[in-house]
């Protein structure tokens, strides 16, 4: 059995995660979709919402083979705890892949652990979750880059973020 992780932050979980994720999920036997949590940033939501966003976006299209989950250990840590071999990481031309690579790079000489890169889908390549909150931030219409259940929380969660700087 060939199991994969696909770590991120999914703050939020977008429409390019999505695309990554399932494509992923044709391929191999099993994936965990790991949110991975970095004590170096701040989300706007958190790993557990995050985990059941994730979980909710994946629901309507029946994925059985998709586990989701989070950690705030090594990523390596988590792979050797669930038997993965790769790692599997969605890019888009923003310049992800000299980011990715030196992880990789180090995930391998740690564990031994490969990266597999996936070209994210030319109609979602200009969707990160950055670009999302920012857009959100200020109004705009982000129908399309995130599942519909993130729309109406990622509002919400502004809205809150905005009256604690007031």
């Amino acid at each position: 059995m060939t199991i994969a992780v696909c770590p991120g932050s999914y703050d939020p979980v977008t429409a390019g995660h999505l695309d990554v994720i399932e494509r992923c999920a044709r391929f191999f036997d099993e994936v965990h979709v790991v949110v991975a949590v970095n004590a170096a940033k701040t989300p706007l939501f958190s790993e557990g919402v995050r985990v059941d966003v994730i979980r909710r976006a994946l629901e309507k299209d029946g994925f059985p083979n998709i586990t989701v989950a989070s950690t705030s250990g090594l990523i390596t840590d988590y792979c050797k705890d669930v038997g993965a071999t790769v790692i599997v990481k969605g890019l888009r031309q923003n310049g992800d892949y000299e980011a990715e690579l030196g992880m990789a790079l180090v995930n391998r000489k740690l564990a031994g652990i490969e990266t597999l890169f996936l070209p994210a889908d030319p109609i979602l390549e200009h969707i990160s979750s950055s670009i999302v909150k920012d857009v959100a931030r200020h109004g705009g219409d982000i129908t399309g880059m995130v599942p519909d259940c993130v729309a109406p929380m990622l509002v919400e969660a502004l809205n809150k973020e905005n009256e604690e700087r007031s």
